[in-house]
């Protein structure tokens, strides 16, 4: 009995061994067959067996956000991304209060401030966002509460407003906390109990204490080995005292202080190239955008001529136009002072010298009025508006623009002789070129125009002749409509007259214009020959093989 008792128990509790239909061989690695293994199993569990145990681990730390998905006021993901005017993405909340507030934060990244004057949701980084917490198995962030928001940026600004003796009062405890929490020599060594010491304990003691300097900047206290002298260059890093304190002048409540503050940017960024390229920075461009539309006259005019200074290095006419600099120089152009509008025409032409914005500037609506400034009293503000005009109508959507505005028409009346009419010509054989607007100075009379204009008998200069024919050959492109306005307005006569007295570029234009012209008329007269004479029997022919 007892012996049946214990062959129950063993029965029991013995293992059972499955038979899975493989075993794995631990030594090589790969799996053994069976016999109870069938082809189709054995290759089901191989192909299982192989991607388990080449799948690499995963890694823990992938779960850290990237940096373009987090605000940069709240330092949290973003749940609803935008993009401002300046091209900055930040949260929705954090935007809604910094404009409820009439805040304009100073972001960490890069010390840039944001332009909250129009709003985009950001629908494919709020998608990006939203696959990368499926992925990594983390909830979706939610909507900051507008009360939170309010909060965050009310902290924000009374980090950015604290007086600089305060900081230094709370670096100071922030040190003097971390030296308890954390001491670099320990209180009880007799080195430190002498009454005196020696130069060569004084300066060990000196190294492994914080000076007083670096009390006053803590943010550079990681290094405490260094030399006071490398100290002093590495705090002077990235700090210009210049900027610092145009700003607080441009910021500053007495007009007559904003005066002197414009007048002194004028005349620093007059006179070196290293002095724009120094102050072109994002803070300074926005307190002269704050200052543009200034209602006093001498702000106004020093503040656009010291833009003007900016834009004549390359490198700041993309970094002004995208800082929101052309709407207000537009509204310069529409109703500023008469000094601040020459200006204003130079600025814009010293921008659209760049490629990557004269599309922006047209768009914006420069066009409209550096036309209307084309008959201004100034002779500086009509030569800076026409040539602007020229370096804009270099891009095709802007000569379309150019043309819906009416402007070929008032091109056309300012062609007379005077020191103005060579640009005019610039500008009009970009049109010429342009078939909208080829066909719109054929419609305007612009043949009968040109030609009065080179047979005039006022004295005209050789390249203003140039630019003409030039113009004039453009326009030839158009085929039978030029060759026939072209006729009845004798161009041949007048041309046949500038081969013979004209200068070797004047002639070698003249000729060259004769020539499309005869050619054009020659391949006319084929064409209506063609048109006249017609083979009936071939037509009825190629009738019948057709059906």
């Amino acid at each position: 009995m007892e012996f049946q008792e214990s062959m129950m128990r063993y029965v029991v509790h013995k293992p059972q061994k499955v038979d899975w239909g493989f075993e794995k061989d631990t030594e090589k690695g790969r799996i053994k067959e069976t016999p109870t293994m069938t082809p189709r199993h054995k290759w089901k569990l191989m192909y299982l067996f192989n991607r388990f145990s080449s799948s690499p681990p995963r890694n823990p730390k992938s779960k850290e956000p990237p940096n373009e998905f987090l605000c940069p006021i709240s330092g949290s993901l973003m749940a609803e991304p935008v993009i401002v005017t300046s091209g900055h993405t930040l949260e929705n909340a954090c935007v809604l209060a910094c404009k409820a507030l009439s805040f304009t934060p100073t972001l960490a990244e890069d010390s840039s401030t944001p332009d909250f004057s129009s709003v985009i949701p950001n629908l494919a980084l709020k998608t990006a966002i939203l696959n990368w917490c499926k992925l990594h198995c983390v909830d979706p962030p939610k909507p900051i509460d507008p009360i939170n928001a309010k909060n965050l940026v009310r902290a924000l600004m009374e980090i950015e407003n604290k007086k600089p003796d305060t900081q230094i009062a709370i670096s100071e405890k922030n040190l003097v906390q971390g030296a308890i929490e954390s001491p670099t020599v320990k209180l009880n060594d007799p080195e430190l109990t002498h009454s005196c010491s020696s130069s060569v304990d004084s300066v060990e003691t000196a190294e492994s204490t914080p000076s007083l300097q670096l009390v006053i900047h803590p943010s550079y206290n990681n290094n405490n080995n260094s030399s006071s002298s490398s100290s002093s260059d590495t705090l002077n890093l990235g700090f210009n005292e210049e900027e610092e304190q145009l700003l607080v002048k441009l910021k500053s409540p007495q007009v007559f202080e904003i005066e002197r503050a414009v007048i002194s940017l004028r005349q620093i960024t007059r006179s070196t190239e290293s002095s724009r390229v120094r102050l072109c920075t994002p803070r300074l461009l926005s307190a002269l955008r704050s200052l543009i539309m200034s209602r006093y006259s001498t702000i106004q005019v020093n503040t656009v001529a010291a833009l003007v200074n900016l834009s004549l290095e390359d490198i700041n006419k993309v970094k002004i136009v995208r800082s929101g600099m052309v709407p207000l120089l537009i509204d310069v152009l529409k109703g500023g002072f008469p000094e601040a509008q020459e200006h204003a025409s130079g600025a814009l032409f010293s921008l659209a010298l760049d490629d990557d914005n004269k599309t922006a500037i047209g768009v914006l609506g420069a066009l409209e009025p550096l036309m209307h400034l084309l008959r201004s009293e100034n002779d500086r503000t009509r030569h800076d508006s026409v040539i602007a005009l020229y370096h804009l109508s270099l891009v095709k959507s802007n000569r379309v623009r150019l043309v819906k505005l009416g402007s070929v028409p008032v091109l056309l009346g300012m062609v007379k002789p005077g020191h103005m009419t060579g640009r005019i010509m610039l500008v009009l054989g970009n049109f010429a070129w342009c078939p909208d607007g080829r066909a719109a100075m054929l419609d305007a009379g612009a043949v009968e125009c040109l030609v009065k204009f080179l047979g005039g008998t006022q004295l005209n200069s050789e390249s203003t002749k140039e630019s003409c024919l030039s113009v004039l050959y453009g326009l030839s492109q158009g085929g039978l409509r030029f060759r026939v306005l072209a006729k009845a307005v004798e161009m041949e006569e007048v041309l046949s007259k500038m081969v013979k007295e004209g200068s070797k570029c004047v002639r070698e234009k003249a000729k060259t214009i004769l020539e499309m012209m005869k050619m054009t008329s020659k391949e006319y007269e084929e064409e209506e020959m063609e048109d006249e004479v017609v083979d009936w029997e071939d037509l009825l022919e190629l009738s019948h093989t057709r059906c």
